[in-house]
């Protein structure tokens, strides 16, 4: 059973208030996702110019040097992937809990079960991937079920298969699951606009902001229960 706070009606205010006393637990979660990211990012490039050094510079050489750093550098992707979706997990162990979610809470509850996450997201992706594949659209579709299932993915011991489907279940078998699915869509709109308007910047607070509402409202309108 989720914290009362979870049901009611989700406000911009709210969101607000939730991001302001996660602030320390989401910069520290940008920042590591950032440098995990940057340290992959220099691997790959060490990599390639090392083998490409020592080849002379052949064609077969580069292209081997580049599968090369991809992976060396695959192991800081799949760490940086990790550690990035706490960025929908906090809101989620937030809303469910109750309770302010910690920097060390937040990666305690990451290295817990390392396993599942990875092996969820590999599955989300590959449906994702799958979907827009044909035709784009469910791909696109698929997406929308993400804030409910990292909720059940962090929040119940479900099995991976089955909190995928019963995600897809909640959103799109619910009476309030085109609304929902609304919320979303108006979200990463305001996100865009924002983002434009501020070069980037302005998604270091807008993103986290709307993250939070999205989750309450998930809660509010019987999506997650």
């Amino acid at each position: 059973m989720a914290a009362s706070g979870a049901y009611e009606q989700p406000t911009l205010n709210r969101a607000w208030e939730a991001f302001i006393v996660h602030i320390p637990t989401v910069a520290v979660v940008w920042i590591a996702s950032t440098v995990i990211g940057v340290f992959g990012t220099l691997i790959y490039f060490l990599i390639v110019m090392l083998i490409s050094a020592i080849a002379g510079g052949q064609d077969a050489s580069s292209l081997f040097g580049q599968i090369l750093g991809l992976v060396g550098s695959l192991p800081f992707q799949v760490i940086g992937s990790l550690v990035n979706i706490l960025l929908i997990a906090i809101p989620a162990i937030y809303y469910e809990s109750g309770k302010v979610v910690t920097i060390s809470a937040a990666f305690l509850e990451l290295i817990r079960r390392p396993l599942r996450y990875l092996l969820a997201g590999i599955l989300f992706s590959f449906a994702v991937t799958l979907g827009i594949l044909f035709c784009v659209i469910p791909g696109i579709i698929l997406m929308f079920i993400t804030p409910v299932y990292v909720n059940r993915i962090f929040n119940t011991d479900m099995s991976i298969l089955d909190a995928f489907s019963s995600s897809v279940q909640a959103v799109f078998g619910s009476q309030h699951g085109i609304s929902f699915v609304l919320i979303n869509i108006l979200a990463a709109l305001v996100a865009v606009i924002i983002g434009f308007c501020t070069c980037g910047l302005g998604l270091l607070v807008i993103t986290p902001v709307l993250t939070f509402y999205i989750q309450n409202a998930a809660y509010a309108k019987g999506i997650i229960s």
